[in-house]
């Protein structure tokens, strides 16, 4: 997945700060990262399998509407909006009976946020220290929860509609990623549980 994580980034993400955000991300943990503790892609490798999955269907929803967006741009929302959860989980062991009714310890993967920014915001802000972002581009990526975003529940729905109702590549990337998390990655997740 790595490889193909940077075959796709680096095809198409070209702008000023590009080459150190990708030295960035290969110093951490993004390439091993889980996408969730319990939920899609929750294994190792699950983050970027998940962003390469949500860049392949933000390709295709962007095709549909006749390429309004560059292929960077697609690249830059599909392959980066998670960026918040580099350095957000850790592993530690709990205990379970096995098939035999023994109890063993298994690892979990647990929230340990290292930088607690938010979700989309955190993401955008990472991606932002490195390159310029186009206003649409930070929306998408500050914006891609949707409405399961957090501050979606302290009071920002209005927000969130408002922002995909100004920039569709908000809308599309939050589609993309739900698409992805719900078409692509819970089939493997049911496979691997």
């Amino acid at each position: 997945m790595k490889e193909e994580f940077i075959e796709y980034y680096t095809a198409h993400v070209k702008r000023d700060g590009s080459a150190e955000l990708l030295t960035y991300l290969q110093k951490s943990d993004f390439f091993t990262a889980p996408a969730s503790t319990r939920f899609h892609g929750s294994y190792e490798g699950g983050l970027v399998e998940h962003s390469i999955n949500v860049y392949k269907r933000l390709v295709e929803l962007n095709q549909a509407a006749g390429g309004l967006y560059s292929d960077e741009s697609v690249a830059i929302c599909g392959l980066l909006h998670d960026l918040c959860k580099i350095g957000f989980y850790s592993v530690e062991m709990r205990n379970r009976k096995n098939e035999q009714g023994q109890w063993e310890k298994y690892p979990y993967y647990v929230v340990s946020d290292q930088l607690p920014y938010g979700h989309g915001e955190k993401s955008q802000y990472i991606v932002a220290s490195f390159m310029k972002l186009s206003r649409e581009e930070s929306f998408a990526i500050r914006w891609h929860m949707g409405g399961f975003d957090a501050s979606v529940r302290g009071g920002s729905a209005e927000s969130v509609s408002l922002a995909f109702d100004m920039y569709k590549l908000a809308l599309f990337t939050h589609i993309a990623d739900m698409m992805a998390s719900h078409m692509d990655e819970s089939k493997k997740d049911e496979e691997t549980a």
